[in-house]
């Protein structure tokens, strides 16, 4: 349920704008320490991974470089997707010295905060892969940084993920208070499917069998199953039926996602996929040419 376009191309204009907008940002009226280095001097800088990673971010780290010095070479020896070991060379660039120090920050901000989802994901996806018989996809949320959403949705495919809806405007999600103030779970279906025709899924939050009873009657396809103790989430599986796809969110890391996709559910949605990241660890050094 991948609705977003991916493809080189699109990837490479969204990593050209972030990088702008980021360049702006730091670079200002321009960089005042770079200025100190000759302007003919070229060198070679060797980004380095200091711990083992999920590579993601190749095309903002690109681009950063190339809007300061378009005549730079790139050599990338860990590419998108694959996995990096610690201290292993991920990626040279051979070009002016006073570009690539100014575009040294914003390219490792990028590299470390994407290859950070793609990691933390390709762990979750991992540990229910190794679940016997288990077909539940790790998918992200909405829980993302602010303008850098579909960076790091693009970094949860990178490792593996599924992507959510991309915002309040391509599908629709049920939850609690939309359903309160439409007057339960029968009437927000109704309205929903008369509404949103145009939507790319319906998707309607539950927390009681009961609830997810009366969203299956009312001819629910798809079905967030929030913060069910395991026992309720197999009798949710068997209640279902295979009617609609069943989703888990809530309560969900590490220590308990086997656990989760053994029951049988089809997705589990993990907010921390992109919001509580750690950065991955890399340093960039130059040498002469």
């Amino acid at each position: 349920m991948t609705y977003f376009d991916f493809s080189a191309s699109a990837i490479a204009a969204l990593a050209q704008a972030d990088v702008a907008h980021a360049l702006r940002e730091d670079v200002g009226t321009g960089d005042l320490t770079a200025a100190l280095i000759d302007p003919r001097r070229r060198v070679r800088a060797r980004i380095l991974a200091r711990e083992g990673a999920v590579i993601c971010g190749e095309p903002w780290a690109n681009a950063a470089v190339s809007a300061l010095d378009p005549s730079a070479a790139m050599i990338w020896h860990v590419r998108e997707g694959q996995r990096c070991h610690v201290d292993q060379v991920v990626v040279e660039f051979e070009g002016n010295a006073q570009a690539l120090l100014t575009a040294e920050r914003t390219a490792l901000n990028f590299l470390q905060l994407l290859s950070a989802v793609a990691t933390k994901t390709a762990a979750y996806v991992a540990a229910v892969q190794s679940v016997p018989g288990n077909r539940a996809h790790i998918v992200d949320t909405r829980k993302t940084l602010p303008g850098l959403r579909l960076a790091q949705k693009y970094a949860v495919t990178a490792g593996g993920g599924t992507n959510h809806r991309i915002g309040l405007f391509d599908a629709v999600l049920i939850k609690e208070n939309h359903i309160a103030a439409a007057g339960g779970v029968t009437a927000a279906l109704q309205r929903a499917h008369a509404a949103a025709a145009h939507a790319k899924f319906v998707e309607i939050e539950v927390e009681t069998l009961a609830q997810l009873q009366e969203a299956l009657n009312a001819g629910a396809k798809m079905v967030l199953l929030d913060n069910m103790p395991l026992p309720m989430l197999r009798e949710a599986v068997a209640m279902n039926a295979s009617r609609a796809i069943l989703e888990v969110s809530g309560g969900v890391s590490m220590d308990t996602v086997r656990d989760i996709a053994a029951t049988g559910v089809d997705r589990i949605s993990i907010g921390a996929l992109t919001k509580d990241v750690k950065a991955t660890d890399f340093s960039m050094r130059c040498e002469d040419l």
